[in-house]
C-alpha cells in the first residue's frame, strides 16, 4: 500500500502501474498485488480508503478534544493541514486520483468521500448554530466553501513544492473562525 500510495505521487495515476508499483515495493513481479487486489482499481480504492482512513484517525481525536464552537472548528481546519504537512504522499496521490473524472459524467468516481465530507461538516454548523456557537449562514455554502479551501490546498501540495500547509491552515482557520462567529472575533485565534 505504501508503494502504491508513493508510485501515485510520484507519477500521477495515469502512469502508476502494478510493474512500477512492484518495482518500488522491492517485489520480483505484479503477482502479490494481483493476489491482494482484484485490478487496478481494487488497489486504487484502497489507497483513497486508507488515506481517508488515516486522515480520520489523525483529525477525529484532535476536534473531539476541542472546545465545541469555534475552537473545534479552528481545529477541524488546521488538523487537515497538519495531516497533509505530515502526510504528503497521500494527499498527492488521493488529489491525483480525484482529479480523475468519468468521460460520461465528469464526476470523480470517490465522490461519495467529498459529498459525505461537506454533509458532516454543514450537520456540525447546524448543531452548533442551534446551540448558539456560530451565527446564521447557509451551512451549506460554508461546509462547501472550508472543504473546496482544504481540497484545493491538497492539489497545491503537488503543484508547489514550497507550499506551506501549515501556514495556509492556520489563515483559513481565522478566515472561517471569523466569519462563522457570533460575535466579532478579535485578534489573532491561530
Amino acid at each position: 500500500m505504501e508503494a502504491a500510495i508513493a508510485t501515485i505521487a510520484e507519477v500521477g495515476i495515469g502512469s502508476a502501474s502494478f510493474a512500477r508499483i512492484a518495482q518500488r515495493a522491492g517485489l520480483s513481479s505484479t503477482g502479490i498485488i494481483s493476489y491482494h487486489f482484484a485490478g487496478r482499481s481494487d488497489l486504487i480504492n484502497a489507497v483513497v480508503a486508507r488515506v481517508v482512513a488515516d486522515g480520520q484517525a489523525y483529525i477525529g481525536p484532535r476536534i473531539r478534544a476541542a472546545e465545541p464552537g469555534a475552537d473545534q472548528l479552528r481545529t477541524y481546519i488546521t488538523a487537515n493541514l497538519e495531516f497533509m504537512a505530515e502526510n504528503p504522499d497521500g494527499i498527492v496521490a488521493v488529489a491525483d486520483v480525484l482529479s480523475v473524472r468519468d468521460a460520461d459524467t465528469q464526476k470523480s468516481p470517490y465522490a461519495e468521500f467529498h459529498t459525505a465530507g461537506i454533509e458532516h461538516l454543514s450537520d456540525f454548523f447546524q448543531e452548533g448554530q442551534k446551540k448558539g456557537l456560530f451565527c446564521e449562514f447557509d451551512t451549506s455554502v460554508m461546509a462547501l466553501a472550508i472543504r473546496a479551501a482544504i481540497d484545493e490546498a491538497g492539489y497545491r501540495c503537488r503543484a508547489e513544492p514550497d507550499f506551506d500547509p501549515i501556514m495556509v491552515g492556520n489563515e483559513l482557520a481565522e478566515l472561517f473562525v471569523r466569519a462563522a462567529a457570533v460575535e466579532p472575533v478579535t485578534g489573532s485565534g491561530g
